[in-house]
């Protein structure tokens, strides 16, 4: 594949219950179900979501599907505990510093980048090139990761929507309306109660397969936009099915069979 390379990432996260405490003066007597029960009863008390604000989403894990001119690769960064969530956010950035590629989400701009952006200024994460806006680079100027406008971040949900939240769609209906195998395994719902329960392989695997679906859609959308001819579609398509059956576990596997 020609052009820059193309990093998709997505991102699974539970309640920052330290952080949580922290900000409530809880009493350390409490537990952390009694601190987080006592500020959800708050919130819907108040009419808002149980869902915490952005800035208290401690990240677990960062899924990442890479493309570039040796092929297609699938990467997760995984913080089991919270001393570990600066590290991968890190990692992540890295990344980004390293290769400067074009990075596509589904409602990043809504959800895990501005997560990402808190939980690096919390733990100190340098991220040069991220937030390069033109005083260093000038290409950047007009086209960078921050801007919304911009596309070197390409929220599709966002594009796709032209930016209207009414006109906003899940990734599980356009992956299945698109023949694709959609979420697997649980949903975003649940990924708290899974990681309580020990269950971080699995929201490793769910977070996956979701930065899978958002790849081939967004091979799609370039087929779509003529950034893809229909043989460049089918070739990349044919690679993800390729790398999917060399990944040798059992969600991948799951995933080949779900997919139309």
């Amino acid at each position: 594949m020609a052009g820059a390379p193309v990093l998709v990432f997505d991102i699974e996260t539970i309640p920052d219950v330290d952080g949580l405490r922290a900000l409530r003066g809880a009493d350390p007597s409490q537990s952390d179900a009694e601190v987080l029960a006592a500020e959800r009863a708050e919130r819907e008390a108040a009419g808002k979501s149980e869902m915490l604000p952005l800035y208290l989403q401690r990240v677990l894990v960062i899924s990442c599907v890479f493309r570039n001119v040796k092929g297609l690769t699938v990467q997760s960064f995984v913080a089991g505990e919270a001393k570990q969530e600066g590290a991968i956010v890190q990692t992540f950035f890295d990344k980004i510093e390293k290769h400067q590629p074009q990075l596509v989400s589904w409602n990043g701009g809504g959800f895990d980048l501005p997560v990402l952006h808190y939980r690096g200024l919390k733990h100190g994460v340098v991220a040069d090139k991220y937030w390069d806006m033109g005083e260093d680079d000038r290409e950047y100027k007009w086209n960078n990761y921050i801007s919304r406008y911009h596309t070197r971040h390409l929220d599709l949900m966002d594009l796709l929507a032209l930016y209207q939240p009414r006109a906003n769609a899940p990734l599980d209906a356009m992956a299945k309306l698109c023949g694709l195998p959609g979420k697997l395994g649980m949903d975003g719902s649940q990924v708290h109660a899974a990681f309580l329960d020990g269950q971080l392989d699995e929201i490793r695997r769910y977070c996956e397969t979701d930065v899978m679906n958002t790849w081939l859609l967004y091979c799609r959308f370039q087929k779509m936009r003529g950034g893809f001819t229909e043989a460049e579609h089918e070739r990349e398509v044919a690679l993800a099915r390729e790398t999917i059956g060399k990944l040798g576990e059992p969600h991948w596997a799951e995933y080949l069979s779900a997919w139309a």
